[in-house]
């Protein structure tokens, strides 16, 4: 038996997780989780919100599994922010594969990571730990995701890709064979990223070229 499940945050993302492991994954989450500066509500839909700074006394580690439902916040910063500090605890953490994506039989996904619907990962694929793949991206053979990435809809990524760590990739993005971006890397929507990339920059375009004076962390996500 899934032990009981936390979800650290309680926006949007949150309560999204909520639904799909709870009707999809058939999960038992008993609490949101915050700190308690931003502790603004006793319940989300009668399941308990709260505080952060409790959860060891409230929910031990080896007693619930943990899953940080934060999104690209701060170039994925505040949910990485969480994930080790909860690893360093001695959590164990829960992943989430939508029943209706398909992930072939070795291809790898990590520990807090989150897969929606319609994403499709090919053989000898690996995305990392604490990882999003929103709805219906590609992510072709041998391609791997590095850790903490957040990926929009509908990206397609071919093979022998790599996406490098803390990375944002938009929707409808797009990556040639053998394409490496590197970390820190924000990839605007609809880009066509053709040849590697330089760490810490923001990539737009057709083909996608970095932006002149503007650092990945000067966009708002």
């Amino acid at each position: 038996m899934a032990r009981p499940l936390v979800l650290v945050g309680a926006g949007e993302f949150a309560r999204i997780a909520h639904e799909y492991f709870t009707h999809d994954a058939g999960r038992d989450v008993v609490a949101f989780a915050v700190e308690r500066a931003w502790r603004d509500e006793e319940a989300i839909e009668g399941t308990p919100v709260v505080a952060y700074e409790d959860i060891e006394a409230l929910y031990p580690p080896g007693a619930v599994d943990v899953f940080v439902a934060i999104p690209a916040s701060g170039l994925n910063r505040l949910r990485t922010r969480f994930y080790r500090d909860l690893k360093g605890r001695g959590y164990g953490f829960a992943s989430y594969i939508s029943s209706r994506a398909f992930v072939w039989r070795n291809a790898t996904v990590g520990e807090n990571s989150f897969i929606f619907e319609n994403n499709v990962i090919q053989p000898f694929a690996s995305i990392g730990n604490n990882c999003v793949l929103w709805s219906g991206n590609h992510i072709g053979h041998r391609t791997v995701v590095r850790d903490n990435v957040f990926m929009a809809s509908h990206a397609v990524v071919s093979g022998y890709c790599e996406i490098g760590e803390s990375s944002f990739i938009g929707v409808n993005a797009t990556f040639n064979d053998k394409v490496r971006v590197a970390a820190d890397n924000v990839i605007g929507s609809g880009a066509l990223v053709v040849r590697d990339t330089e760490p810490g920059l923001v990539y737009v375009g057709s083909p996608a070229k970095a932006l002149p004076g503007k650092r990945a962390w000067d966009v708002p996500l």
